[in-house]
């Protein structure tokens, strides 16, 4: 059945050659955890890819019972945890997801500066990874408050109060953030749910993206 379905598209799109073109890569042997015990740094990439997915397929599942409201968003939470099927599973992965792909991201960095892995020609690629990083971290900033807890407004106003601190830009920064009104509030939930589930995501799968054509076009760096 599953043959039929695929000739029939390939009939039409021609996708086997796109899909050779990714299943037939080449792998260098130097990444070959059979081949050399030191492959297993090489890892780290693909392991944080592989949490990446988790939290969006998590966070996919919270969104659908979640509300952005101030005095909703802790009942939802409660809700989604407690009487919603494998809710706590889902959060549980989600929560500690978020603090396993910046551990996964921050190995996957070292290995690639201690490497040199960063240097002509993959400085672009380097970049795009930075960005990443700083990304992954706005989500689990973002993410901190939607619980709407006391430790979520605690941590939320220390962040606006270090965000206000900016040179030149803080007081435009917190605004953006915040509201109007420069409290943790209705305006500064919302802002955050829209920051946490449409913008970041957005950036972070377009430069996933950007970052994996570099990585094809390049190729695996090598070992020192």
């Amino acid at each position: 059945m599953l043959n039929k379905v695929y000739d029939w598209i390939d009939e039409r799109l021609d996708i086997t050659p796109l899909w050779r073109d990714v299943a037939d890569h080449e792998v260098p042997e130097h990444v070959n955890p059979a081949h050399h015990f030191s492959a297993f740094v090489y890892c780290f990439g693909g392991l944080t890819f592989f949490v990446v997915v988790i939290q969006v397929l998590s966070g996919m599942f919270l969104s659908m019972y979640y509300v952005p409201d101030i005095e909703r968003a802790w009942e939802s939470v409660y809700y989604l945890q407690n009487q919603v099927a494998f809710g706590q599973i889902v959060r549980g992965m989600h929560h500690w997801g978020a603090s396993i792909v910046i551990v996964m991201m921050f190995l996957h960095t070292l290995r690639v500066f201690f490497q040199g892995a960063y240097k002509k020609p993959r400085e672009l690629n380097w970049i795009v990874g930075v960005l990443i990083f700083f990304v992954m971290l706005a989500l689990g900033l973002t993410g901190y408050l939607l619980p709407w807890d006391m430790k979520a407004l605690n941590a939320t106003k220390v962040t606006l109060d270090i965000a206000q601190s900016t040179p030149l830009i803080g007081d435009m920064l917190k605004t953006l953030l915040s509201g109007d009104e420069h409290i943790v509030g209705a305006e500064t939930l919302t802002r955050f749910f829209a920051i946490h589930v449409f913008f970041l995501p957005a950036a972070l799968l377009g430069l996933i993206g950007l970052h994996f054509l570099m990585i094809r076009k390049q190729g695996i760096s090598g070992p020192l």
